[in-house]
């Protein structure tokens, strides 16, 4: 059995590194954001049987547009929390790229939603389970409430402004 002593005298100069241990714990637990890997019929299960308003953005990390938008839908989602809207980024990431390289993007990014990975590969079957126009590019962004019946799709990038629009009538 091993017996640790602890010096009084050593402990106070320990404590600042302590203290950094902890914090870098409780950071990276704040930030570590698991990836749901799903197919087709689970995602579009999960939409429709949520009870809250959702935004569902599917999203690559090699997309600059969607990349530029996630930040401010973030943001205004947060606005809603009382609402209990939630934003969900839809990874159609290659799969080599599934889990470790999104999620280390995801925590350099701090992005905040929740996560899945589309295990999917023939756009033709799952575009049409989100939305029938919807031709496949990317970011796109549904947004539906189950509760009110609201729904909108928009196959592009979404200003600030119109994010905020969608999200006010979303959330009626």
């Amino acid at each position: 059995m091993t017996i640790i002593h602890l010096n009084p005298h050593t402990l106070p100069a320990r404590i600042p590194y302590l203290l950094l241990v902890v914090g870098l714990l409780i950071a990276n637990a704040a930030f570590s954001q698991s990836i749901k890997k799903v197919k087709i019929e689970e995602l579009a299960d999960y939409i429709a049987k949520s009870d809250r308003p959702l935004v569902v953005n599917f999203w690559a990390t090699w997309c600059a547009p969607c990349n530029a938008e996630i930040p401010y839908f973030q943001e205004e989602v947060k606005k809603y929390a009382d609402q209990k809207a939630e934003l969900v980024l839809v990874s159609l990431d290659f799969a080599d790229a599934y889990p470790s390289k999104i999620s280390s993007f995801i925590k350099k990014k701090k992005y905040e939603a929740s996560f899945f990975w589309l295990n999917e590969t023939d756009a033709d079957h799952f575009c049409p389970a989100i939305d029938k126009s919807w031709s496949g590019s990317i970011p796109s962004t549904l947004f539906i409430n189950n509760k009110t019946g609201y729904r909108k799709f928009y196959e592009r990038q979404l200003t600030h402004p119109q994010f905020v629009l969608n999200m006010q009538d979303l959330v009626k």
